[in-house]
């Protein structure tokens, strides 16, 4: 299975580097992708460098901020350029636990959908601020009721960390889905 974790980043000079390390040592076998929006602090050289030294790491840099839905549209297409299999996305702000993919990419080899949540039992949310809880319920909360719409049968865990198998992804497709983590 050829998978690829997409890894957007702006001004992540500090996260960058441990985040690189943290996913070759659980996912050794997964290529990195880090969509860089054009970070002034040099976030892109430091992945460049980490990159070199640990292989299987590519930055794609972008030359304006254009925001993280743009940085993960350019990761996905990047991916399925180049014929990977499966596209897991996270954060670089260790939002979303890098430990927790090795479990998300063995429920990805039984379904066509694998999402991760921070919202299920079990689930955390590392040193995150009351405003930004609130703003991601409010997110997950918006998005049910567009998803709702779209897909009436569609389960309510919605979530950032998502693995999914191109080949088997349609316009508009039936999902199953397995929790990968709690």
């Amino acid at each position: 299975m050829r998978t690829l974790v997409v890894l957007p980043t702006y001004n992540e000079i500090l996260n960058v580097e441990p985040m690189l390390r943290t996913l070759r040592e659980v996912v050794p076998e997964c290529w990195v992708l880090v969509v860089d929006d054009h970070s002034p602090d040099g976030t892109a050289t430091t992945a460049r460098a980490v990159g070199e030294e640990l292989g299987q790491i590519q930055v794609l840099e972008r030359n304006a901020k254009s925001g993280l839905g743009g940085a993960y549209r350019a990761g996905f297409a990047w991916g399925l350029e180049r014929g990977y299999e499966h596209v897991v996305e996270i954060d670089c702000d260790f939002s979303h636990d890098p430990r927790a993919l090795p479990a998300l990419l063995v429920q990805a080899m039984k379904y066509e959908v694998v999402i991760g949540s921070r919202y299920v039992k079990g689930g955390h949310i590392p040193r995150w601020t009351w405003s930004r809880r609130l703003l991601s319920r409010g997110g997950n909360q918006y998005a049910s009721l567009v998803l709702d719409w779209a897909w009436p049968t569609l389960p309510r865990a919605i979530a950032s960390t998502h693995g999914a198998p191109w080949k088997k992804c349609t316009s508009r497709p039936s999902l199953r889905m397995g929790t990968a983590f709690k």
